[in-house]
């Protein structure tokens, strides 16, 4: 039984985050690469880094789709909706030469998947489970339910985050925020959820599968 168990559940390890986060390190990295040397202004190279970083970062987008689906035999619809917001507001902005739209891109999603999960919550439905399309060992209903809510409210709260930093910073200030302070947020966030997780039945020993399968954007 027990075997049989372990051979169900998927071997992701910290693939999952590797494909959560790679495109967006992708973008980063891409973007200061081509981003035009010296302190001057230099507007028509900053849109060409922009670019080229938008660009990059929608084939990594793609190749972590593709390397879920091969690797850990799933997408989740999380990753769907994510991948296909990447593209779209991707796309717009390479068409138009604007990073405002890449760097809405976050609100739109946080916002979106901060009220769905609510929505869900309000109906006694824990859509993070679809969402992600894990099954944490043990975890309850209620369980299910409360991570929902939790993660609903803190999707909101990094939606009014992200919007006040693309007013306030530079679009190089921006990138470099959404990768190391967006991210350990994520990660600080998840774990103060393993002590309610363990509390409604998750596993003992499960919580590194907890990190290692964390909404993301």
């Amino acid at each position: 039984m027990t075997t049989e168990a372990t051979k169900k559940k998927p071997a992701s390890g910290w693939l999952n985050i590797a494909v959560d986060y790679g495109p967006l390190l992708v973008f980063f990295l891409a973007y200061k690469w081509f981003s035009p040397e010296g302190d001057g202004d230099n507007a028509a190279g900053e849109i060409l880094a922009v670019i080229k970083g938008t660009g990059a970062f929608i084939i990594a987008s793609l190749v972590a789709l593709a390397v879920s689906k091969l690797r850990l035999g799933k997408i989740s619809p999380m990753l769907w909706l994510s991948t296909v917001l990447i593209v779209g507001f991707g796309a717009l902005t390479i068409y138009f030469q604007d990073e405002r739209f890449i760097e809405w891109k976050p609100t739109v999603i946080y916002l979106g998947f901060g009220v769905m999960l609510l929505g869900g919550w309000i109906r006694g439905k824990a859509l993070l489970k679809v969402l992600l399309e894990t099954a944490f060992e043990g975890l309850s209903d209620e369980g299910w339910l409360k991570l929902s809510r939790n993660w609903g409210i803190f999707f909101l709260f990094l939606a009014v985050l992200n919007t006040t930093l693309l007013y306030t910073l530079s679009f190089e200030s921006w990138l470099a925020a959404k990768l190391w302070l967006f991210m350990p947020l994520s990660f600080l966030f998840t774990f103060t959820q393993i002590p309610m997780l363990l509390k409604h039945g998750l596993s003992l020993g499960d919580e590194e599968e907890v990190v290692q399968n964390p909404p993301h954007d």
